[in-house]
């Protein structure tokens, strides 16, 4: 059997980083909004005769083979931990190949990782067909569910992908990255005690991905290490970062009754309004470079902008009106950006079968 699973990636909007247990606890409300993008993370899975496990990166051009399965739980040092421990997880009765690769750059801030994860628990759900959301229509179930709910509830995947992650990254992981990468569209993550819920938010999708702009600085972000400072000193005690996510918890609900009422002038002040918050948490969340970046997409017409994910690089999403898009494109590019065009993606996770 050879299974081809693909995940979208994301766009984050506002409240990012309060998706950190038990971080958003601390802040009634607190919610995450996102977009899930055309820019996919891929795996391709192949059973074999024998019981060895290949596991190859193309992105990294990465390799790692083992005898068994118990052979790849019983090594500690691992190239590739985060498919050697999910593999495990799904525990396989046969051998298997399994390569993966992203149309995200590394260290984008578009959640890669997390849309990777999620692709993995598809592919993997499918060949061992798993009771927990491992039958061969469960993707293409999923993506039906988000068109037509608007709150689901935690998918049994997403908990394995965050914790997983975390294990391999040794620091906390949220889980708002997960939701786009299993459902699609574009999302309000409820952070609630006891539970995490999905909106899946009733905009015009096409009205909105015409007034943004995605750009790649060309250096990788520091996701964990920025997200670990700021969730440590914020548990410490930081009258500064507690004051700074009270802001930002009320600027994403507030942008979340924005887009669904497609108030774009509204949606345009409150991600200004995000990033100048969000820029104050950590010396390391611009650049110099960033900062040009916004300012030359500021002076061609566009209205906000915000760096993707965690900060420190990566990339950074422009809003801008409709007509002056391709000028605010240019002047990036012009400026040294590297341009990556998208689509929102109106559905999450799927899984082919390759002849």
């Amino acid at each position: 059997m050879r299974l081809h699973a693909y995940a979208p990636t994301r766009i984050d909007l506002a409240g990012g980083t309060l998706d950190l247990w038990p971080l958003y606890l601390l802040y009634p409300g607190a919610l995450t909004l996102n977009l899930a993008i055309t820019r996919y993370a891929h795996c391709v899975v192949e059973s074999r005769r024998d019981r060895r496990i290949v596991l190859v990166s193309r992105d990294n051009d990465y390799q790692e083979e083992f005898a068994s399965l118990a052979a790849l739980e019983k090594r500690r040092r691992l190239r590739l931990p985060l498919l050697a421990e999910l593999v495990g997880h799904f525990a396989p009765r046969t051998g298997l190949m399994l390569t993966t690769w992203s149309e995200a750059p590394a260290g984008s801030g578009l959640g890669g990782s997390s849309a990777l994860a999620i692709a993995v628990c598809a592919a993997m759900s499918r060949l061992v067909q798993s009771p927990s959301g491992g039958s061969p229509s469960t993707a293409l179930r999923t993506s039906r569910w988000a068109e037509r709910e608007r709150e689901i509830w935690a998918h049994p995947w997403i908990p394995l992908a965050r914790d997983v992650e975390a294990r391999v990254l040794g620091v906390p992981t949220g889980e708002q990255d997960h939701y786009p990468a299993v459902y699609g569209g574009a999302s309000a993550i409820h952070l609630e005690p006891g539970r995490t819920r999905r909106e899946a938010l009733a905009v015009d999708l096409e009205a909105l991905e015409n007034r943004l702009l995605l750009i790649y600085t060309g250096k990788p972000r520091r996701s964990g290490i920025n997200n670990w400072e700021v969730f440590k000193k914020t548990l410490d005690g930081s009258r500064r970062l507690r004051r700074n996510f009270t802001q930002i918890t009320a600027t994403a609900i507030e942008m979340r009754k924005a887009l669904l009422k497609e108030d774009w002038k509204e949606v345009a002040r409150l991600l200004r309004r995000e990033w100048r918050i969000r820029r104050g948490n950590a010396p390391a969340i611009s650049t110099p470079f960033i900062d040009r970046l916004v300012r030359v997409g500021r002076r061609h017409g566009a209205q906000a902008a915000k760096v993707c994910g965690a900060g420190g690089g990566g990339c950074v999403v422009f809003f801008t009106p409709p007509a002056r898009r391709a000028a605010v494109a240019a002047a990036l590019a012009t400026a040294g950006a590297t341009l990556l065009p998208f689509r929102i993606a109106r559905r999450g996770v799927q899984v082919e079968q390759l002849p």
